[in-house]
């Protein structure tokens, strides 16, 4: 125990953290996505790519530039373009994929720029840093120190890092990866629709993301 923090504020602040990195957003999406295009190598690069961007706002979080960030009318806005920007740029991708008969050959990309392009998406989404907020509101205090802080933000990316692998390794497998081919077009579709929304929504919501 350390600071006011045990076991039971951390366990609050974990399942926090479990409900809001998990849930189906933009980012577990892509990764299903990259992970039944890509296969499971290039998802888990993807993967690591969006736990490094997730543990970025984590820092900013942790260090208190979180609440900076809200009440900067200026940095939301310059954030909420660059994280509608390119998830309009992941929807038109996608769909572009998806107008396309027959099999499509996965495109020969560098394993390091999958590994850019999950960093830039989490560093792209506004959402990230209010998650962290969130989940360390939970069950931090002002009593606690930030020995108690570094352990909750680290405890918070390791449940990050793990949600991504999980996310790669369950849409890379065989089964999904046929079931891929089989319905291309379709589930293709599907996402370029829901990252088309949540671009859009990112673009044109008002006030703090929720």
């Amino acid at each position: 125990m350390m600071a006011g923090l045990d076991l039971g504020n951390l366990g609050a602040i974990a399942a926090a953290f479990v409900v809001v990195a998990s849930s189906p957003g933009p980012a577990n999406l892509a990764t299903a996505s990259v992970a039944l295009t890509q296969g499971q190598r290039t998802a888990l690069i993807f993967a690591a790519g969006l736990s490094l961007g997730l543990a970025f706002w984590g820092v900013l979080a942790a260090l208190g530039l979180g609440a900076v960030l809200r009440a900067s009318e200026t940095a939301l806005v310059v954030l909420k373009l660059a994280g509608g920007t390119y998830l309009l740029w992941l929807a038109w991708q996608t769909g572009r994929s998806a107008l396309k008969g027959g099999d499509v050959r996965a495109p020969d990309i560098p394993p390091g720029r999958w590994f850019l392009r999950g960093v830039l998406l989490n560093l792209s989404n506004p959402k990230a840093v209010f998650a962290w907020m969130a989940a360390l509101s939970v069950g931090m205090g002002p009593e606690q120190g930030g020995a108690a802080v570094l352990t909750a933000t680290l405890m918070c990316a390791a449940i990050g890092t793990l949600n991504a692998c999980t996310w790669a390794l369950l849409f890379s497998r065989p089964r999904m990866m046929t079931g891929y081919r089989r319905l291309r077009r379709g589930i293709e579709a599907g996402f370029s629709a829901f990252f088309a929304l949540a671009g859009l929504r990112l673009l044109f919501w008002r006030g703090a993301p929720v």
